[in-house]
């Protein structure tokens, strides 16, 4: 047993090495893209929910040798069948750079759109295709024509990237940012439509909020928030980073008025692709955070002309949506919630387990928070990496102490087993 003890530990410090520096050599790269069949017809049987059906799935991710990512909040990864062709596309780029990087993939560029606009069930005219979330916040941030006294609603658990262009753009103005906290174990969701209901005034144009906070998932009421704020004239702008993919998504009944998107998450699309959203009678009051020749389009697109710009990520992103709509949304979406209660049930009779992140499904998915009761959660997340290959995120705000922990798609319920078990022998 002790040796074994050691070579895990041996071979975990080795991925970390890897990790720690950005890199994984070529070779092994190489290597492991050709395990599994790879096939996007292998994943469309439609009435497949077995475990041997995501166990499939789970061979599009490739992962370090040893490491059980658990991570996914943070960054995805994105499978094997949007990596090639992400690599086909770039390719072909610079097989020609000057016909494709202006015109020649205007119609693809299109149809990744129009994917886009179907997976979230909106017109493509309601789709800009930027960078990610941190742009889109920004782009409403700084558009917003706001005077001194007004007021803009952004709860606690608000993500930095969601905050920090309001204290940019508009606290610097004399707009006031309304800070209202929310329990991280809240009842139900009526609780938190009731706190955003009394932090609203007579001088609150604009409430910004996560679809689900990034400290330990839970999800915030848009739809309920949306229709309280328009009876008053409030815009409403959404992060939605840790939401989109993890579960169904009807943007036009969420009836937000923005929502913004890093698809390199629960997309798995390509890094640095983002996907922006407003409805059409909402777009009058955006500006683009850049200009340049084309700023004087009416549509959508003119929040996305960069003129120069990675295109192939770009279309890697319309790939990644056709991976997802070849295992099917509603099949994601309840895969999402079978192992979030998995988990749960696991854990739930463990009295040195905490859950911190709410029961309700209203109020909770794929994200799942737990404490490991009088362990400081730097050591728990130390001791996960360097004895198991587990990666997850430590949180410490909100007195959380406890590990952030992701069931995306390429995760198993043997994987789950293993989770908890390396829990309960910490």
């Amino acid at each position: 047993m002790n040796d074994n003890n050691n070579h895990r530990r041996k071979f975990i410090k080795t991925i970390s090495t890897a990790m720690a520096g950005f890199a994984v050599a070529p070779a092994f790269a190489s290597t492991n893209l050709k395990k599994g069949n790879h096939s996007i017809s292998d994943l469309s049987p439609a009435n497949d929910d077995s475990e041997a059906y995501w166990e499939k799935v789970k061979q599009e991710f490739i992962f370090v040798d040893g490491l059980k990512y658990f991570n996914n909040a943070s960054l995805g990864s994105s499978p094997v069948l949007v990596q090639r062709a992400t690599r086909n596309f770039r390719e072909t780029l610079d097989s020609f750079p000057s016909k494709y990087m202006w015109g020649g993939w205007d119609e693809e560029k299109e149809k990744t759109r129009k994917a886009v606009a179907d997976f979230f069930s909106v017109s493509n005219e309601e789709i800009a295709l930027i960078h990610n979330t941190t742009e889109g916040m920004n782009l409403i941030a700084r558009s917003m024509d706001l005077k001194k006294g007004d007021e803009v609603i952004l709860i606690d658990h608000e993500h930095t990237s969601g905050t920090i262009p309001w204290e940019v753009w508009q606290e610097t103005k004399g707009v006031k940012l309304v800070r209202p906290n929310v329990p991280i174990l809240p009842k139900n969701k009526e609780e938190i439509i009731e706190i955003y209901k009394k932090a609203i005034t007579s001088k609150t144009k604009v409430i910004s909020m996560c679809h689900m906070v990034n400290t330990n998932g839970m999800i915030l009421p848009v739809k309920e928030v949306s229709e309280m704020a328009h009876k008053k004239g409030i815009l409403v702008a959404v992060d939605g980073a840790q939401a989109a993919g993890m579960f169904r998504i009807d943007l036009h009944d969420l009836g937000c008025d923005f929502y913004t998107v890093s698809s390199h998450k629960w997309l798995f699309s390509p890094k640095g692709v983002g996907i922006f959203y407003s409805k059409k009678e909402s777009q009058q009051y955006l500006k683009p955070l850049m200009v340049c020749k084309g700023y004087k389009d009416e549509t959508i697109r003119r929040l996305e002309n960069y003129n120069t710009r990675n295109l192939p990520e770009v279309l890697g992103l319309g790939a990644s949506i056709n991976f997802l709509n070849a295992i099917g949304l509603e099949k994601i979406h309840n895969r999402t919630y079978e192992l979030k209660k998995y988990f749960r049930n696991k854990v739930a009779g463990n009295p040195n387990l905490k859950l911190k992140t709410p029961a309700d499904d209203n109020l909770s998915a794929a994200i799942q928070v737990v404490e490991v009761i009088g362990k400081p959660v730097s050591r728990v997340k130390t001791r996960l990496i360097d004895q198991y290959g587990i990666d997850c995120r430590p949180m410490s705000s909100f007195g959380l102490n406890a590990v952030r922990l992701s069931f995306a798609i390429y995760i198993t319920k043997k994987d789950i087993d293993y989770l908890v078990s390396a829990l309960e022998s910490i």
